[in-house]
């Protein structure tokens, strides 16, 4: 009876359940993002719109291989194999060392490749009223999805051709032109006040420290999963030998 109560009271102490369940978590997130990925991918293929096969290829490397390191761990927690969670370990600590140092240090350099790179496309684009075709869907989208006219004086910089895009329906976002305010226009037009660069820059920003964020969680999360695992190991190796020594009937009360 004593033997057997030792033994309940290990159970109810081991990082296996809690370790198990971390995982499924993971696994969940990984098959997510996966099929997000997948998604996206063949959105772009459908819309022949070029992509970076490297880019593409990371992502797809990092999401399966983190779903596998999770199978893995989950086998190695249920069947007891050592060997399963050292590999599980390893993974884990070169992937969270890597995503870390990689968000930390190319946090400024992706920052102005990409928010200062499109705020630059945006402004080459003035004037509006000389820009090509291309340029004006883009903007008529931008426009539509934000709520916004023009990029820097508003609905000013369309001259005497505001699109319907700008044709506001919002309360509190609109602005009346009276009579001829501006040329071509019709009389009491209502279009959106703000101008569209300072908005569409500041969800890129969001969006942006939204991705840092995520990476450098994932990073995180990755690294109490690693620190979990080896844990989880020296339970492993200390009930295995106390179980031994429960089998060799040399186990003496208060020694642990």
């Amino acid at each position: 009876m004593q033997r057997s109560a030792v033994v309940v009271v290990a159970d109810k102490t081991s990082l296996k359940r809690p370790f198990i369940f971390a995982n499924v978590v993971h696994m969940a997130l990984c098959l997510f993002m996966l099929l997000m990925t997948i998604a996206w991918h063949r959105d772009h293929i459908q819309n022949d719109k070029l992509l970076s096969s490297a880019s593409l290829a990371i992502m797809y490397v990092m999401e399966i291989g983190c779903l596998l390191l999770s199978v893995l761990g989950v086998v190695g927690a249920l069947k007891g194999k050592r060997w399963c969670l050292i590999l599980y370990a390893t993974g884990m600590a070169a992937a969270s060392q890597t995503i870390i140092i990689k968000t930390a240090l190319s946090y400024q350099d992706v920052y102005q490749k990409r928010v200062v790179r499109e705020e630059t496309k945006l402004l080459s684009m003035m004037p509006l009223t000389a820009t090509n075709k291309a340029n004006r869907t883009l903007l008529y989208s931008i426009q539509q999805e934000f709520e916004c006219c023009g990029l820097v004086e508003g609905y000013k910089d369309w001259g005497a051709s505001i699109p319907p895009s700008c044709n506001c329906h919002s309360p509190g976002k609109c602005i009346r032109l009276r009579g001829s305010a501006t040329l071509g226009a019709p009389k009491n037009q209502y279009v959106y006040r703000q101008p569209c660069l300072t908005i569409y820059v500041s969800e890129l920003k969001l969006a942006f420290s939204l991705a840092m964020a995520i990476q450098f969680g994932s990073g995180v999360f990755w690294g109490v999963l690693l620190v979990m695992s080896i844990k989880l190991m020296g339970q492993m190796r200390r009930k295995q030998e106390f179980m031994a020594l429960l089998q060799s009937n040399r186990y003496v009360p208060g020694a642990f």
